[in-house]
């Protein structure tokens, strides 16, 4: 009796020792997980309000913000590293954001291929090849062409800015400037832009009569366009930076649609008194020389410019702020 009450006495003594201990490890367990859980929130919210001054993220994981397109809402980084920018190439030098791929007509633009030296070749301009996309590893890609939207962004998250959403110098410097955290480099970029024009702008009033009509050209042999203010062959330098109009009877419809097909039998209507023409293969005698062109009242009094596709058809802010200068000097030598 007394041996099995000696053993009962033994056995409750292990129970409750037992059960103690038990109690302890749960304890230390839930104490563990509340301060990891603490942690990881710190770790959450500091990440979300400075994403480049976290120390306790990792070197490993990266860190995105969300930004919405017309594609949706899509995650890019914060900093990105390796970008391919397909379009926009303009405001991400002005900005010091040097790319590691473009296509190849972008790495010719004459107003900053030199910043662009070891810069890969992504392929056709619009059609980019994916394969030497691939290859470079971006982590973001840029692009203002929706045809290849879906292809490129199985590759990397892919920024897609349709052609002629952002307008001017302003609106892409201001869009960039934001996404890249640069927004105080934006700003001093922008006001000595504007410096700039406002000079250009000063000089030309100057010159020539402020109620001088201007007109857009290129021409290609058998077929002539006539462009608004946004599509690049010295719209923006002549309507925007320096307030030109074009002939009233045309200026609807080429601000509007931004450009117009014209056959040669049209040109008189659309001709301003000042003609800036967009041509590989005719110069300014050549204008002069022709039946049709050469009846012109531009042509005859020698108010028009002609450069190549090479210099005219880029419209990025560095772009449009050399082409307004190189322009202002030829109006400001058309003085009388």
């Amino acid at each position: 009796m007394f041996v099995r009450e000696k053993q009962q006495g033994k056995s409750r003594l292990a129970f409750i020792m037992f059960s103690l201990f038990l109690v302890v490890v749960i304890l230390s367990g839930c104490g563990a997980t509340g301060a990891n859980n603490k942690e990881k929130n710190t770790s959450s919210t500091v990440t979300e309000q400075k994403p480049t001054e976290t120390a306790s993220v990792t070197e490993t994981e990266e860190q995105f913000k969300t930004i919405k397109t017309v594609k949706g809402d899509i995650k890019v980084p914060v900093n990105p590293k390796r970008i391919v920018a397909e379009e926009y190439l303009g405001s991400l030098i002005a900005l010091d954001v040097i790319p590691i791929g473009a296509p190849a007509l972008t790495l010719e633009n004459y107003y900053f291929k030199e910043a662009l030296t070891g810069v890969a070749d992504t392929g056709v301009y619009g059609k980019p090849s994916i394969e030497n996309i691939v290859g470079l590893s971006p982590d973001l890609i840029i692009t203002g062409n929706g045809d290849s939207y879906e292809q490129l962004s199985k590759i990397a998250p892919t920024l897609f800015i349709p052609y002629g959403d952002l307008k001017n110098a302003h609106e892409e410097l201001t869009y960039f400037g934001a996404l890249f955290n640069k927004e105080a480099e934006a700003k001093a970029w922008l006001e000595k832009f504007d410096q700039r024009i406002t000079e250009a702008k000063a000089k030309v009033d100057a010159a020539i009569p402020k109620d001088a009509t201007f007109t857009i050209f290129e021409d290609a042999g058998k077929q002539t366009w006539a462009y608004g203010d946004n599509f690049g062959r010295g719209g923006q330098p002549i309507y925007q930076a320096l307030d030109r109009k074009p002939p009233t009877e045309i200026a609807a419809e080429i601000m509007e649609k931004q450009w117009a097909e014209i056959s040669t039998e049209m040109l008189q209507k659309y001709a301003g008194d000042y003609i800036v023409v967009t041509s590989n293969t005719r110069k300014v005698e050549d204008f002069q020389a022709d039946p049709i062109w050469g009846s012109l009242p531009a042509v005859k009094n020698g108010q028009i410019y002609v450069w190549p596709e090479e210099r005219s058809w880029y419209y990025d802010p560095l772009a449009v702020l050399a082409q307004t200068e190189e322009l202002t000097e030829w109006l400001v030598s058309k003085k009388k």
